[in-house]
């Protein structure tokens, strides 16, 4: 009988989880592509507070939006922890402050023990592999591919896994890495974060604008801290927006789960978001799929664990790599045609 409660609580708590997921109002439709088609302009004279000129096609074309009192602009650098400035030059032509991080109950968020919530507002897990890597994203021009770390406790028969790097790659021969150091106790005061642009270390510095830019001649790379330390915003100009954030297992997640983590690893992993400005309409990959123009999913409605499968179909041979089963990106080596991994 208190299995039977049991169970009924948690599968309870996860419709409730999936409505809340599927009624907020605080996330941006992903079909809204062409809500940052903007040109920044400089500031208020008088205030200081940003402005942009609107170049979407649609009810806010050639507006001039300014931002509001309370988040005066859009990334700020004083105070990393106070919200920002966000436009939209898109269906709800609106300037309104936000927090710049990740939100696991958004579209496109990948948090937990891989818990996804898809371009069409629907959750579920994806489990994987310890050790092993998969693509998130396919597309003509983009390819995203996560790198899952791991436990397998004693009398399972599957491992606990969480997202522990990210890979984007993009424009046939750019590649960008974010990854969580591994550490052995967690202090939130240490950064754990490695970035590489194109195989080698770069630092994102924590003093001035606190980002770290670089221009392809197509578009540009930007990663920007949004928080003291482990929190950056990821923009690939025209392509996709990640807000990501390094966290631990805590001792509550341990308590919980009873995931017999070893003592000394902290298990540092993403919590993270994705909004993507152009996805074609044969996009593939674990989350690209789901941003498809009538995708239905085949996952199980009201069960505590949706599952999606498809471990064979989305692993990939590394991190760098784009080959997959279904994948699209074709990932150019530097000497020439074909494919090739860092």
């Amino acid at each position: 009988m208190g299995k039977s409660l049991f169970f009924l609580a948690f599968l309870l708590i996860s419709i409730s989880v999936q409505l809340v997921i599927a009624q907020s109002d605080d996330k941006e439709k992903p079909s809204d592509v062409d809500a940052t088609n903007y040109d920044v302009l400089t500031p208020e004279p008088e205030t200081g507070r940003h402005r942009a000129f609107c170049k979407s096609k649609g009810a806010c074309y050639y507006k001039t939006l300014t931002c509001p009192a309370e988040c005066p602009e859009r990334k700020p650098k004083k105070n990393k922890k106070q919200k920002g400035c966000f436009i939209q030059c898109g269906s709800k032509c609106e300037a309104t402050c936000k927090w710049r991080r990740s939100k696991c109950n958004g579209y496109g968020s990948l948090c937990y023990d891989p818990r996804f919530v898809g371009g069409d507002g629907v959750m579920f897990y994806f489990h994987g592999s310890t050790g092993r890597d998969y693509a998130l994203v396919s597309d003509t021009n983009l390819q995203i591919n996560a790198h899952f770390i791991g436990n397998r406790p004693t009398g399972r028969s599957r491992d606990y896994t969480w997202v522990q790097s990210v890979a984007v790659m993009f424009d046939d021969t750019h590649t960008l890495v974010i990854s969580a150091k591994k550490v052995q106790q967690w202090d939130e005061s240490v950064d754990v974060l490695l970035v590489k642009w194109d195989g080698q270390e770069v630092n994102v510095p924590f003093d001035g604008d606190s980002e770290w830019k670089t221009n392809t001649g197509v578009r540009e790379v930007v990663v920007e801290r949004t928080d003291d330390t482990n929190t950056v915003r990821v923009t690939v100009g025209g392509l996709v927006e990640i807000d990501m954030k390094a966290v631990p297992i805590t001792k509550e997640d341990e308590k919980a789960h009873n995931y017999q983590l070893p003592s000394n690893d902290a298990f540092a992993h993403f919590e993270t978001q994705f909004r993507f400005s152009k996805l074609s309409d044969e996009v593939e990959g674990i989350l690209g799929k789901t941003y498809r123009p009538g995708y239905v999913s085949p996952v199980k409605r009201g069960v505590a664990m949706p599952l999606m499968g498809g471990e064979d179909k989305y692993e990939v041979p590394s991190l760098t790599s784009p080959n997959c089963k279904v994948c699209m990106f074709k990932k150019q080596a530097p000497g020439g045609p074909g494919l090739s991994d860092f």
